[in-house]
C-alpha cells in the first residue's frame, strides 16, 4: 500500500525558513527517485525539487534554486525539503511523490508565506 505523509508546513514571514518532511512507505522510497511538488492557489501543481535513489545531489526548479535543499534519509524512509529565504510566491500546498510522479498523492502540507 502506498503511503506518503507530508508534514512541517506552517505560516512564516517572508525571509523565514521551514523544513518539510515526507514519510514514504518503504518499498516506494527504496526504489524510486523522490521529489517535492507544490500547488499554489489557482495554479497547476508544479515540480519543485527532486533527488535520486542514491541521494547524490538534487535538482531544483529555477524559482527555488539556491534557497531550497532536498535530502533523504534511507534509515527513516523520509525525504526532506529545507526551505530558506521564503517568499510569498512560495505559498502553496506541498506534496512529495516519486519522480516522475505516481498517481497517488498524499494530503500535502500547507505553506503560507506572509509579506
Amino acid at each position: 500500500q502506498v503511503q506518503l505523509v507530508e508534514s512541517g508546513g506552517g505560516l512564516v514571514q517572508a525571509g523565514g525558513s521551514l523544513r518539510l518532511s515526507c514519510a514514504a512507505s518503504g518499498t516506494i522510497f527504496s526504489i524510486n527517485s523522490m521529489a517535492w511538488y507544490r500547488q499554489a492557489p489557482g495554479k497547476r501543481r508544479e515540480w519543485v525539487a527532486g533527488i535520486t535513489v542514491s541521494g547524490g545531489g538534487g535538482n531544483y526548479a529555477d524559482s527555488v534554486k539556491g534557497r531550497f535543499t532536498i535530502s533523504r534519509d534511507t534509515t527513516k524512509s523520509t525525504v526532506y525539503l529545507q526551505m530558506n529565504s521564503l517568499e510569498p510566491e512560495d505559498t502553496g500546498l506541498y506534496y512529495c511523490n516519486t519522480m516522475p510522479a505516481s498517481d497517488y498523492w498524499g494530503q500535502g502540507t500547507q505553506v503560507t508565506v506572509s509579506s
